[in-house]
């Protein structure tokens, strides 16, 4: 399978550079994955495609102020910590810059409270450090750290919260699971109101959601891993839905991708670790039904992993209709409901 078979033109201009107000009135594109049609609508027409006893499944992670930017003890070079994964109390799987800087030993100071010495190198190009602080880390990196957004979002975001679901609550992402933006409480509450279930699972974005594929044959990229946390209750509600027949709708790749990991035999199991998978055209789905995603970077795991699920030639259809018509690509851009 190439790489290139992903590729698709877009526009700069359709990337977008600010979310919607309200959160819910973005653009909503349906498509019916048996059939290839698409409709189009704005987000807050979502119940009218869902059913009392279909279960929502969130990734209820909270994006944290991941870029720290600090300096050589020993130089006072510039140096940027980007925090992925973490190991323990205090060492993190991170992203370095400038790498050629940040040997083993080498300390990063972030003003008096806070400093981190480089351990190793990681098999991704990354390194693990380890931290010295002052207090509770998760205060020190509030006060230090910056809220990451991706690279092509050049506009200052003026209310950070913004990039942040409603219902984050778990603190460890590098970035926003983004299909989540669109939902707003009253959303929440009126699925509820219908006799949708909400189900709350938990995935900490890092490399492995957004890393580029630099491998003309896709079978051979490898991700990285991201770390998964289900509790019981969550559990029960997903496996009640699948006994029952009755629709599991994952909002977001990255619920999709935990979901996957942890089915077995049509059901899924509580607990937390670490995937790495990657799913690709060829993929069997085990629990999911539908899902809702935004739209995704050309030639990237996450527009392979929607292929899988709706078929490669429907995905890059609908795409190119996207484009055609005007909808808003990437973290804040526009939804699909793929059914």
């Amino acid at each position: 399978m190439l790489l290139s078979d992903y590729y698709y033109d877009l526009p700069g201009e359709l990337i977008a550079q600010y979310p919607y107000e309200p959160r819910d009135h973005s653009r909503l594109m349906v498509m019916n994955r048996q059939a290839g049609t698409l409709s189009h609508q704005r987000f807050y027409n979502l119940p009218d495609y869902l059913e009392p006893g279909d279960t929502l499944v969130f990734n209820n992670t909270r994006v944290i102020p991941a870029r720290l930017i600090g300096s050589r003890a020993d130089t006072g070079g510039k140096i940027e910590v980007f925090l992925l994964n973490r190991l323990n109390q205090y060492e993190w799987e991170t992203l370095v810059k400038p790498g050629k800087r940040a040997r083993p030993g080498t300390i990063v100071k972030f003003g008096d409270e806070l400093s981190c010495e480089i351990l190793d190198n990681t098999e991704f190009g990354g390194r693990v450090v380890r931290f010295q602080f002052e207090g509770a880390f998760e205060a020190v990196l509030d006060r230090l750290g910056e809220t990451p957004l991706p690279p092509y979002i050049r506009e200052r975001l003026e209310d950070g919260e913004r990039y942040q679901t409603v219902y984050s609550c778990e603190r460890g992402s590098a970035a926003a699971p983004t299909a989540g933006l669109h939902f707003t409480e009253e959303m929440l509450t009126k699925l509820q109101q219908m006799g949708v279930n909400l189900a709350f699972i938990t995935l900490h974005i890092g490399l492995g959601t957004f890393r580029p594929v630099s491998v003309s044959d896709i079978t051979q990229h490898v991700m990285h891993r991201e770390y998964y946390s289900i509790s019981p209750e969550a559990a029960q509600t997903i496996n009640q839905a699948k006994e029952q027949g009755r629709r599991v709708i994952a909002v977001g790749t990255t619920s999709v991708r935990t979901l996957e990991t942890v089915a077995k035999n049509g059901r899924i199991e509580a607990g937390s670790g670490w995937t790495s998978i990657f799913m690709y055209p060829g993929y069997q789905f085990k629990i999911i039904d539908a899902m809702v995603t935004n739209f995704h970077l050309p030639e990237s795991t996450l527009l392979m992993l929607i292929s899988a699920f709706a078929g490669r030639e429907n995905v890059l259809a609908a795409y190119q209709v996207a484009v055609n018509k005007g909808y808003r690509f990437f973290s804040f851009g526009d939804a699909m409901l793929i059914l």
